[in-house]
C-alpha cells in the first residue's frame, strides 16, 4: 500500500514528539469541533439566496 513521503515523516515525527498528539487534539477542538444549533443551522438554511449557474447571464435576472 502506497504511503507518501509526507504521512511517513509525520507518522515518524508523531511517534518522536507524542506531546503534540494532545496539542492537535487542542486545535481540533478549538477550530473544528464546535458544538452545533439546529434551529440556527435551519435558520441559515432558509435565509440562503439560490446561486445560478452564469451571474450575468439575462434569464438568470429574472430568478432573483
Amino acid at each position: 500500500m502506497y504511503e507518501s513521503e509526507h504521512t511517513k515523516f509525520i507518522r515518524d515525527w508523531l511517534a518522536k514528539h507524542p506531546e503534540q498528539l494532545e496539542e492537535r487534539r487542542k486545535g481540533r477542538a478549538l477550530w473544528w469541533d464546535k458544538p452545533q444549533d439546529p434551529e440556527l443551522t435551519e435558520q441559515f438554511r432558509r435565509a440562503e439566496v439560490p446561486t445560478y449557474p452564469y451571474y450575468y447571464d439575462a434569464d438568470s435576472a429574472h430568478h432573483a
